[in-house]
């Protein structure tokens, strides 16, 4: 099975846990004989080694080594830059060479109220229109991503709306030429370029759903992000959804047919030792809750404080740790210095590989109080950290993992009471330690990529001979 694979991100230049799905989903599609090349959206500027082939755009070559900013900037901008590719190949792995992408972040934000470009100052949107549909697409945009949008969902906007129409041009070009049975598309940045590659070759996309925009947004979703995502999954020939909430969500708000749907749960890699960090507490006596995530509206941050000041009302030998960044970061300082328990909160921003290990060392809970979930990798990490973990029942892991202790984000009086029965109580921190981790022991990426697999026959056997 020969697999055209587009993605946002890929390790080590990850934002969120896309790019750690698409690490392990990849790797596991190569064990199962799958040949995977990975479209990226966007060069990048150093040497990395992977287990997939890679095409991006290459930088040309007399500014190789240079990384600053300038030099970044200037690469970027040369006319021509986007008809320039190469083609890394190499066993085991593949070497490739780029530089950064004008957006730093899929996720980017401003000041927790719209998208800002780079340079532009805090809170000022961006209002450029996108440019016009790819050659060789089925008009999958048109000719402009809409109007800015004016409320506080607006996390999608302006300079990221035109990279993916960028993205789609690259990736058309590059795969010209190519071999391959089946187009696999992450998320929606990618539909556009995916729909455009199906177009062109006639070959079955399938699209992957790891978030929609009701749960970035709740109710006040981005429109043109909603359009651009409804379009991408009823021009899919099957859909992915990583939950039966996702699931859920894309047959009642995007109009699809059930049975074009199939559920593959995300997985972890559970092969291979943690490295050893003693368990050093920030003060001796100190109990630690964590929250490990982006900071914005979806992952519920302000649940985790208020739950935070109710149990610091019973429970005073305790800290919490924020690990992550996003746009609602400021807001949720303010606001844990409004309630009092500024002095209590530890704000880390975005921790990378060890540090992301060591604070998982350091916890003795895990929360994660997410308004909409589709699933949660974070969880399953800590789990694998011999974490116990108190997620929220609108998550796609709390359909699978048994052995944790489950609440509704808004309720933070059982919130915090969860919490402090896993400080206060050792047997039931071990025993849902110990149970969960045997429920992991089934969520694999060898199961996903062979439901995968399984997936890209069904679509191969739909097309219209």
């Amino acid at each position: 099975m020969r697999v055209l694979m587009l993605g946002w991100e890929f390790p080590p230049f990850i934002t969120g846990g896309l790019g750690t799905a698409c690490y392990g989903l990849t790797k596991a599609l190569a064990r199962h004989g799958a040949q995977v090349v990975f479209v990226l959206p966007k060069p990048i500027a150093c040497d990395y080694a992977s287990h997939v082939r890679l095409l991006a755009p290459q930088a040309p070559r007399a500014a190789e080594g240079d990384t600053s900013p300038a030099a970044v900037a200037s690469i970027y901008e040369v006319p021509g830059l986007e008809s320039r590719y190469e083609h890394s190949y190499y066993v085991p792995g593949v070497i490739f060479k780029a530089v950064p992408s004008r957006i730093r972040s899929p996720y980017q934000s401003a000041g927790g109220k719209s998208h800002a470009a780079p340079g532009s100052g805090p809170g000022k949107l961006v209002t450029e229109a996108s440019e016009s549909t790819v050659p060789g697409s089925i008009g999958f945009l048109g000719a402009s991503a809409g109007p800015a949008i004016r409320h506080a969902s607006e996390l999608y906007a302006g300079n990221l709306m035109q990279e993916t129409q960028r993205y789609a041009r690259l990736a058309l070009a590059l795969v010209k030429g190519e071999e391959f049975d089946v187009i696999h598309a992450h998320d929606w940045m990618t539909y556009p370029a995916g729909l455009a590659i199906a177009g062109y070759s006639g070959k079955p996309l399938v699209v992957h759903v790891h978030s929609t925009e009701f749960d970035r947004s709740g109710e006040h979703v981005n429109q043109p992000v909603y359009d651009l995502e409804r379009r991408g999954m009823h021009g899919a020939i099957r859909i992915i959804a990583v939950s039966h909430l996702t699931k859920s969500i894309i047959v009642h708000r995007y109009g699809i047919d059930p049975a074009k749907v199939e559920v593959v749960y995300n997985g972890i890699d559970t092969d291979g030792h943690l490295p050893v960090v003693p368990r050093t507490a920030i003060r001796r006596g100190d109990k630690i809750v964590l929250f490990l995530g982006r900071i914005t509206w979806q992952k519920g941050p302000e649940f985790f404080i208020r739950a935070a000041k109710k149990v610091l009302e019973k429970f005073h030998r305790v800290k919490f740790v924020m690990a992550g960044s996003g746009d609602m970061v400021q807001e949720i300082i303010e606001l844990a210095a409004a309630e009092g328990i500024g002095q209590k909160i530890i704000f880390t921003g975005f921790l990378h590989g060890p540090d992301v290990e060591r604070v998982f060392k350091l916890a003795d809970v895990y929360v994660m109080p997410s308004i909409s979930e589709p699933f949660g990798i974070a969880p399953l990490e800590a789990i694998r950290h011999d974490v116990p973990i108190i997620i929220s029942k609108t998550s796609g892991v709390a359909e699978v993992i048994t052995h944790a202790l489950k609440v509704d984000f808004w309720d933070i009086e059982d919130m915090a009471d969860k919490i402090i029965a896993v400080l206060r109580h050792p047997p039931l921190s071990s025993t849902l330690r110990e149970h969960a981790d045997m429920e992991l022991r089934s969520l694999t990426w060898d199961a996903a990529a062979a439901q995968c697999v399984s997936a890209y026959a069904n679509a191969i056997a739909s097309m219209p001979v």
